[in-house]
């Protein structure tokens, strides 16, 4: 049995509904992230978020990136985010937080940043730019981003490595120093 073109009810095609399903993940997972009072949950809503975004690069034809995502996002900088904040703060936030004194600004900041990525959108010919697309196939973009990712730039992804490695033996130092001693 195969599925129709389009979801029966809806009337959209079942691509559409993938989409708006992650896009609606990800901006529920993003209010979360800033609107939870617990730090540690607002974490595991960010990792929800990125995931969403991985799924979002795989319907846009990027599998190579998606996996990025995943593996540096979500393995790497999440949890690294999530092990500082365990290690290096309490689990609840404060009761005044700062960016609630600096909803005003970021309220207009975001309806001017709206209305600049809708102009944005609307003044974009869509066609022409599908239409200058890529010519190879997914395993070509593979290909050379893994010739351009560990030929050309070796070295700064191994100093990135030892970066994220340093940063992670300091928050453990951090986390472990002994209270009241010399600061």
């Amino acid at each position: 049995m195969t599925l129709p073109d389009t979801v029966p009810l809806i009337g959209l095609g079942w691509d559409d509904l993938l989409f708006l399903a992650f896009a609606g993940i990800m901006i529920l997972a993003a209010l979360l992230v800033v609107g939870m009072r617990d730090i540690i949950r607002s974490g595991l809503a960010m990792i929800i978020c990125f995931a969403a975004l991985a799924g979002l690069y795989v319907m846009a034809g990027a599998p190579v990136v998606a996996a990025a995502q995943v593996l540096v996002y979500i393995g790497a900088i999440s949890v690294l985010v999530l092990f500082a904040i365990m290690l290096t703060q309490t689990k609840d936030a404060p009761r005044s937080l700062v960016f609630q004194t600096q909803a005003i600004p970021a309220a207009v900041a975001t309806v001017i940043l709206a209305i600049l990525i809708g102009v944005s959108v609307i003044a974009t010919d869509w066609t022409a730019t599908i239409a200058r697309g890529w010519t190879e196939t997914g395993a070509d973009h593979a290909k050379v981003l893994a010739t351009r990712l560990f030929a050309n730039y070796t070295l700064p992804f191994e100093v990135v490595s030892v970066l994220l490695l340093a940063a992670v033996i300091g928050g453990v130092f951090l986390a472990k120093r002994e209270r009241g001693g010399d600061d």
